[in-house]
């Protein structure tokens, strides 16, 4: 071997350990600094112990979810990839179904659709059999959160009917105000990771498709006997959920007016010291959204929704149309201006004949959590619940109440700009106090980064299981 080849072959080995080494250096400083970012969040929500058992009702629905890989349960039912991605109210045959998977699927958009065809449904629901990795859980905003709720050392009263198979499941905690029923609807779960490929569509982030035949909960059919039990039982909190159900489903005219009005009457007769919240989802049906404006969405005291939901809501407070999809990945300032335009909206004089006030918005985003609290209201700990809202994204989607930071990461910026108006203030993520809190106007804002699950068990529940998380720290 000649001298120059001798010298090229050390000089290649050199560069290769040298990147070698370099990326072991860089995998600890970040292995670091997540274990940093952990034990600091941890640090931030033991800040609050619960001394007492607060008491949430908690409204509505609850159903079966059988949760199934999106594109392993596609396949064995059939449905081919579609070239024509489109966005649908409501589903009624094979194509739209998969012209409205192809819509929501490529930017990892979560969406819940209404399928009014019973036969596709149904040969859906028998496609999951023999799949693997498939579970059946209960399901249902309200059951979901009450579990979470109580989980976290709450009393709760569950506007819900289930099977007796499924109130077995619930916590301790939970009083359910219904009868046992012999049927429970069911909801398909489709979910699907971050890279995943169905034809040529290949998903730039973990989500699920949700799609459901169900004629019980878009009625909201508990809320008689959730009425009946609630002014004894006397809570500090209401939570209502579960409203999407309601969306393009085919009520009998006047219908849908006539179940929002008798919830409206049930928000209007809390006690002064009891707190609404309202847990927003995924609508698309304009008369709906309107509706919601009108009678539930002007009486709560909170408000907690996602990333693709707050554009959502902006869009109808403005009059413009419904914004179905948007950015999966967007920066903090985006979402902080967003916030601070729907507070704005709902806190100014147009807004005739509010009941009550906005003073809490909470937005989940995978990267992080948002929450905006009125300087002297009823809600407190807010930066020991945005902490409690981080963790608990990763614990869910994780699937394990011990967050291990080998299966995370954070993907929010080393520092965030508080708005996008020109010259706004930095802020810088700090490993060791990774929640920022500042305040303006008349308000205080706390941000958090989310330790990202790498290894994704659910998607399903995120939101619910978030802001049920992080509204026990502040009642």
């Amino acid at each position: 071997m000649g001298h120059g080849l001798k010298c090229g072959v050390a000089i290649s080995f050199c560069a290769v350990f040298m990147a070698y080494w370099y990326r072991q250096q860089v995998d600890r400083e970040l292995d670091s600094r997540l274990e940093t970012v952990l034990s600091s969040l941890l640090k931030a929500e033991r800040k609050v112990d619960l001394n007492r058992r607060p008491r949430v009702a908690v409204g509505f629905g609850g159903c079966l979810d059988i949760v199934a890989d999106g594109i392993a349960l596609l396949n064995k039912a059939g449905i081919k990839p579609s070239r024509n991605p489109v966005h649908h109210n409501y589903i009624t045959s094979e194509e739209q179904l998969a012209e409205s998977f192809a819509y929501f699927f490529p930017p990892g958009a979560a969406s819940e659709r209404f399928i009014s065809n019973e036969t596709l449904f149904r040969k859906l629901v028998k496609a999951t059999q023999g799949l693997p990795r498939v579970r059946w859980s209960l399901g249902g905003n309200a059951p979901v959160m009450a579990n979470r709720l109580a989980k976290e050392g709450c009393e709760v009263l569950m506007g819900s009917r289930l099977t007796p198979d499924l109130i077995e499941v619930l916590q301790e905690h939970v009083t359910v105000t219904s009868k046992p029923v012999d049927e429970t609807d069911i909801h398909l779960i489709l979910e699907y990771s971050s890279g995943s490929k169905w034809g040529q569509l290949v998903s730039r982030r973990a989500n699920r498709f949700i799609v459901h035949s169900d004629i019980s909960n878009p009625v909201l059919e508990s809320l008689e006997d959730f009425q009946t039990q609630f002014k004894q039982f006397n809570p500090s909190l209401l939570v209502v959920g579960g409203l999407q159900m309601m969306d393009n489903f085919p009520f009998r005219p006047g219908q849908l007016e006539e179940r929002l009005k008798l919830l409206r009457d049930l928000m209007l007769s809390v006690d002064s010291t009891t707190r609404i919240h309202f847990e927003m989802a995924s609508f698309v049906d304009d008369a709906l959204l309107n509706n919601l404006f009108t009678y539930i969405i002007t009486n709560v005291d909170s408000l907690g929704m996602n990333e693709q939901e707050l554009p959502n809501l902006l869009s109808m407070l403005k009059g413009a149309n419904i914004t179905v999809l948007s950015d999966p990945y967007p920066r903090v300032a985006s979402i902080l201006d967003q916030m601070r335009e729907v507070y704005r909206i709902l806190n100014s004089r147009e807004i005739m004949g509010a009941q009550h006030k906005l003073t809490r918005l909470h937005v989940h985003t995978l990267a992080f959590q948002a929450i905006i609290i009125a300087k002297g209201s009823f809600w407190r700990n807010t930066m020991s619940a945005t902490a409690k809202a981080s963790l608990t994204a990763n614990r869910h989607v994780c699937g394990s109440p011990n967050i291990d930071p080998t299966k995370a990461k954070l993907i929010m910026d080393d520092s965030f700009s508080v708005s996008r108006e020109q010259g706004s203030k930095k802020i810088p993520l700090k490993e060791n106090r990774p929640v920022s809190c500042w305040e303006e106007h008349d308000y205080e804002i706390c941000v958090a980064p989310v330790l990202v699950c790498t290894e994704v068990y659910q998607t399903v529940g995120g939101g619910d299981n978030i802001s049920a998380a992080s509204l026990v720290l502040q009642i």
